[in-house]
């Protein structure tokens, strides 16, 4: 939210009526997207049938709830609040349950809303016209597409009241001991919020600390009296909610305790190591938290404080890890370059999958279960944010560009303002986007294809026995000549069953990190160019499900990777499932060996070099064909998308630098004149 802008001063460059009218147009596009992704929201909710939807409302308050039934309210330990938030949802179970579902999402609704708006005037100051502009509705859609937002509305959760409490608070109430009440009341519904309490106290607010810490100890006294069972309960037998909702050692307890106990720690050793490292992070968090308040960074502050309390709470569920989606308002890194490193990285913990970030690989199991306590942890103890008297805070290490290179026809290139940039790009930002467009290329890649349904099967037949009477009109069918003649000379079959499944991802990446390495301008015209290429390919996969040689009945080809198969229900081990194989148009494989061949034969220096670059793109074709995974018009498709690629980077960013700068021994680059 913060990351908005992070150069200039404030107004900085919007003093021309066609700047104010981009800025206008910016801001009414940002607010259609807030306001879409809410209704999106609202409609995934309210259209799923009852009984799927708000699921943990329906425990509580529904005709068979919790708060309903005689008998302790943790009984069942369905409900994870404290005993004070039961009393506070005690008189919704009166409302009709309709109704209930209706006006419980829209006000969570609007509480998002509300949050966003808060969050964006607390940031930082000072910060220019365009970021106090756009700084709401960017923060209003980014908590719309987090995933404790979106669990929240789901399971009709609370969690996002304790939130809003703090920033309110913090930043809006009026008065210290307003702000203890509204501190004090959130710690009642979540008690790890008393984090906060030292936050204030050492930060000079200490009548407000004092005016929280009274009303969390004056609210839990009230539901001690009136529900003394509930809370030995909660407090003594569940020790602050420990074992409520679910297992402790449950992949979506994202605490210390959690991690812990996933990695077999149990008993006495493990509550002990958690009270050490529990009190490490605090420690530490309400250090960094206090030095970046007073620094005039409160909402960074908050942040941190928040992460902490993400982190040292027995259970930390997903819909209450929203504290560490405000700390990308903190700046990181000197280089203008380096500052979307670890907002981005934050958006994306918090709005996608883990298993999308990290691959499926055994050795990083762990992280990848402990990601969003990782970066809890990153945020609350070791990310060196930035402090306001840093001369980089607002102008960081200016961004490099390459000289502009003319082009030969007019209006190109499209987008202008995306120039080429001489610096090399962050490697851990670029590696997770690398993984995380991967993973969501692999989703629609499978989404796109039907292999297990009958009708998407007869499809992908149909459009192959177009293709093949196509290949066949054209002369062009020398599929079944080259496979069977392959498949009949052992050592050949062998080398071009290896060449298929080898080299598709490892050359592809090989020439990314060479070019990364050793030409970062090049890197990004070829990332760039293999993106688009990538993306036209799957709209392809999605509207031409085709069927390849060796899945088409009584045409005779010899699947001579995979062996035989029964074609309605092939067995390909571990990958049946995760691939679609009617994904066949246009070749990946044959596109994928020909942008290598085209970026070694444009960059490489020797011509022995080039021609080894050449020769790739023809094994490939040849090894597609000759294990009947593909069809002749697939390849064509491949080098179309390819081709496509390229010229869409040529048509949004311009050509490609003449030659690529130098590296200096600071290990920047050089600019190269073009002439």
């Amino acid at each position: 939210m913060a990351n908005v802008e992070h150069g200039g001063g404030p107004g900085e460059g919007f003093g021309t009526p066609d700047a104010e009218g981009r800025l206008r147009a910016a801001r009414l596009a940002l607010w259609a997207v807030a306001a879409i992704l809410a209704v999106r929201q609202l409609t995934a909710v309210l259209t799923t049938p009852s009984g799927k939807r708000l699921t943990d409302l329906e425990t509580w308050v529904g005709p068979n709830g919790v708060l309903h039934v005689k008998g302790s309210l943790y009984d069942s330990t369905q409900f994870t609040g404290t005993p004070f938030a039961g009393l506070v949802l005690k008189p919704l179970t009166r409302a009709a349950e309709a109704a209930l579902g209706w006006s419980w999402t829209f006000a969570t609704l609007l509480l998002v809303v509300a949050l966003g708006m808060i969050a964006a005037r607390a940031l930082p100051q000072p910060v220019s016209r365009r970021t106090s502009l756009l700084a709401a509705p960017v923060a209003i859609s980014l908590l719309m597409l987090s995933l404790p937002v979106r669990n929240a509305l789901w399971l009709g959760q609370t969690s996002i009241i304790p939130v809003l409490l703090v920033l309110l608070g913090c930043f809006t109430v009026r008065g210290e001991r307003a702000s203890g009440l509204c501190l004090g009341l959130a710690a009642a519904l979540q008690p790890t919020v008393l984090l906060f309490v030292p936050l204030l106290w050492f930060t000079g607010r200490r009548r407000a600390a004092l005016s929280g810490a009274g009303t969390f100890a004056a609210l839990t006294a009230l539901a001690w009296a009136a529900l003394p069972h509930d809370s030995v309960t909660y407090w003594l037998q569940h020790t602050a909610g420990v074992g409520l909702g679910g297992k402790a050692d449950a992949l979506g307890n994202q605490s210390l305790h959690g991690a812990l106990l996933r990695l077999g720690l149990t008993g006495p050793l493990e509550i002990t190591l958690f009270l050490l490292l529990g009190a490490a992070v605090s420690v530490l968090a309400l250090r960094r938290a206090v030095r970046y308040a007073r620094d005039g960074q409160l909402l960074l502050a908050v942040a941190i404080t928040g992460c902490a309390a993400v982190a040292v709470s027995p259970t930390t569920w997903q819909h209450q890890l929203l504290w560490l989606l405000l700390a990308v308002v903190g700046r990181v890194g000197r280089r203008a370059s380096d500052r979307s490193v670890w907002p981005v990285a934050v958006v994306l913990v918090m709005t996608l999958p883990a298993k999308m970030m990290l691959p499926n690989t055994p050795a990083l199991y762990a992280l990848r279960d402990d990601l969003v306590l990782v970066a809890a942890l990153a945020a609350a103890v070791a990310v060196p944010f930035l402090s306001r008297s840093s001369p980089y805070y607002q102008e960081p290490v200016p961004t490099e560009y390459a000289p502009a290179v003319p082009a030969r026809f007019r209006g190109i290139p499209l987008l202008p303002f995306l120039r080429r940039v001489l610096t090399r790009p962050n490697l851990l930002l670029e590696l997770l986007l690398i993984r995380v467009v991967y993973a969501a290329y692999a989703r629609v890649r499978l989404a796109a294809g039907a292999s297990g349904d009958d009708q998407g099967r007869a499809r992908a037949e149909h459009h192959g026995r177009m293709v093949f009477d196509t290949e066949r009109f054209l002369h062009i069918d020398i599929e079944h000549w080259l496979n069977h003649t392959v498949a009949g000379i052992g050592w050949l079959r062998d080398f071009f069953d290896f060449y298929y499944e080898s080299f598709h991802f490892v050359l592809p990446l090989t020439v990314l990190a060479v070019l990364y390495w050793r030409r970062p301008v090049d890197y990004r015209w070829a990332r760039t160019s293999l993106g688009f290429a990538t993306f036209l390919a799957l709209i392809g996969f999605w509207l031409f499900p085709l069927a390849p040689p060796r899945l088409m009945p009584g045409l005779g080809f010899i699947d001579t990777v995979h062996g035989a198969q029964d074609l309605a229900h092939p067995d390909y081990g571990a990958m049946t499932a995760l691939t679609n194989q009617y994904a066949a148009m246009p070749s990946l494989h044959f596109g994928w060996s020909l942008w290598c061949g085209v970026v070694i034969v444009v960059l490489a220096p020797k011509w022995w070099m080039k021609a080894l670059g050449l020769l790739h793109p023809l094994c490939t074709i040849t090894a597609i064909l000759a294990t009947a995974n593909h069809w002749v018009l697939d390849a064509v498709g491949g080098a179309v998308v390819v081709t496509a690629g390229f010229a869409l980077s040529y048509v949004v960013q311009g050509p490609r630098t003449a030659r690529a700068p130098a590296l200096d021994a600071a290990g920047l680059m050089e600019p190269v004149p073009v002439k």
